[in-house]
């Protein structure tokens, strides 16, 4: 039985990923613990703390192949935590002496940390190229459609012209910048933990920083300058990574749901049959993997709030915050591989409506091009005047339903200083998209 979408037969590929899934799935975790305390019997047998011989037996008897899951089940749920049965379960795997070295010195929270950590590097790297693929197709659709005019919205209200490149370039900024987010963070989240009891290495005498600095180097993980079981900032930001990763991708779903609106009709997600259909109402065609995406963003912003409570922590180990990212840390790479599957689905074959983004931009007869007319005659008449004019003849075309060409070149006030043709250029929303097409350019650069 399950009991979340994300391991539900039904929902857990629409709200994550396989590969998500193994990265936190029991196996992966457990197979992690096992690889610390391998890596840590490396290390104390390479300064010479423990037998060559224990630490090589160890090494191999740290498989998942070798554990009893019921058992190892039973006695967590009693102990509250995995480690003490794990140990039980890896020495009794060994022999006698060398099971008498497995967890040297170590305490729960330097196994269970440092297995956290060891699956963020492995989360990070599906995520990563996730990302790729999203710049990657949103790189492609600014290009395309960088001079394809449509009517810019600022309130919901039609207000300047813009273009769909421009848009997407738009969207595509933040995730740039979140790219830049994931490399810069890996050096502060791809930190191990070895601390022992209250940190201090007490057990391993003068020898616990040496333990400490070869089991690093055996995991390939930086090295602490200080014990982190209460200073959790790095993973607090490993979590709040994803929520801006995710809150880009909302950005970019609540955008296409509102343009695939019968009365917008501008772009659609990619057609598959029977994807978004009713079934009561034959003619629909719902946003679905914008829905997901904005889904999997909200869980994951309430979990960078738990993450952040679970930074306060009391005295040298706590006494529950940890519990929390037990929670939040697992789901919330699992939504965002989620929401970035959504997002590649939807973006690689985004269907674009050029030709119901003009009929949008006439929608108004000429009004979200407006300001181009106020600013052409500002010189003439002076910024305020030209406002008032210009004002004036928009209330005059909603009010009476009339062209606002006709009401301008009608105007006694414009009559002097632009003819009908100059009017008509000054309404065309291609003369006035302002630096749009180079800001594509240079984003795309950048």
């Amino acid at each position: 039985m399950t009991s979340t979408v994300f391991d539900s037969e039904l929902f857990r590929d629409m709200f994550g990923t396989a590969e998500m899934r193994a990265v936190f799935s029991d196996e992966g975790y457990l197979t992690r613990c096992l690889e610390v305390e391998a890596a840590l019997a490396r290390a104390q047998a390479a300064i010479g703390m423990i037998p060559g011989a224990a630490a090589r037996e160890i090494s191999a008897r740290a498989n998942f192949a070798i554990l009893d899951l019921e058992r190892l089940r039973r006695e967590t749920e009693v102990v509250g935590y995995p480690i003490l049965p794990l140990v039980k379960q890896l020495a009794a795997a060994c022999s006698a002496e060398a099971g008498g070295y497995v967890h040297w010195g170590a305490t729960t929270q330097d196994i269970m940390d440092t297995a956290t950590v060891l699956q963020l590097r492995a989360a990070l790297e599906l995520i990563e190229k996730d990302l790729d693929d999203i710049l990657a197709s949103l790189a492609s659709l600014a290009k395309r459609y960088r001079d394809a005019p449509m009517a810019g919205r600022t309130h919901l209200q039609q207000a300047l012209p813009i273009t769909f490149g421009y848009k997407v370039a738009v969207w595509r900024a933040p995730l740039e910048r979140s790219r830049e987010r994931l490399a810069q963070l890996r050096a502060r989240v791809l930190v191990g933990q070895f601390g022992g009891a209250a940190g201090t290495l007490a057990s391993l005498g003068d020898k616990g920083l040496a333990v400490r600095a070869a089991l690093m180097r055996e995991l390939g993980l930086a090295e602490p300058a200080i014990t982190w079981h209460v200073a959790r900032d790095a993973l607090a930001e490993a979590v709040l990574f994803t929520g801006l990763l995710t809150g880009s991708l909302g950005k970019i779903a609540s955008d296409v749901m509102m343009m695939m609106a019968t009365e917008l009709g501008e772009v659609f997600e990619p057609f598959v049959h029977g994807r978004g259909a009713s079934s009561t109402m034959p003619q629909k065609r719902n946003p679905i993997s914008s829905e997901l995406i904005l889904a999997c963003a909200k869980l994951v912003r309430q979990h960078c709030a738990l993450m952040l409570d679970a930074m306060v922590q009391d005295f040298e180990r706590a006494t529950g915050p940890w519990h929390v990212e037990w929670i939040a840390l697992p789901e919330s790479y699992l939504a965002t591989a989620g929401a970035c599957r959504q997002a590649k689905l939807m973006l690689a074959g985004l269907t674009v409506d050029t030709g119901r983004m003009q009929r949008n931009l006439d929608l108004t007869s000429g009004l979200i091009v407006a300001e181009a007319v106020m600013m052409g005659l500002a010189p003439k008449l002076g910024r305020q005047a030209a406002h008032d004019v210009v004002y004036d003849a928009c209330r005059a075309a909603a009010d009476r339903g009339k062209p606002l060409l006709d009401l301008l070149s009608a105007d006694k006030q414009i009559g002097p200083h632009f003819d009908r043709a100059e009017l008509e250029r000054l309404l065309d929303p291609r003369n006035y998209l302002g630096s749009a097409g180079e800001m594509v350019d240079r984003s795309l650069r950048g």
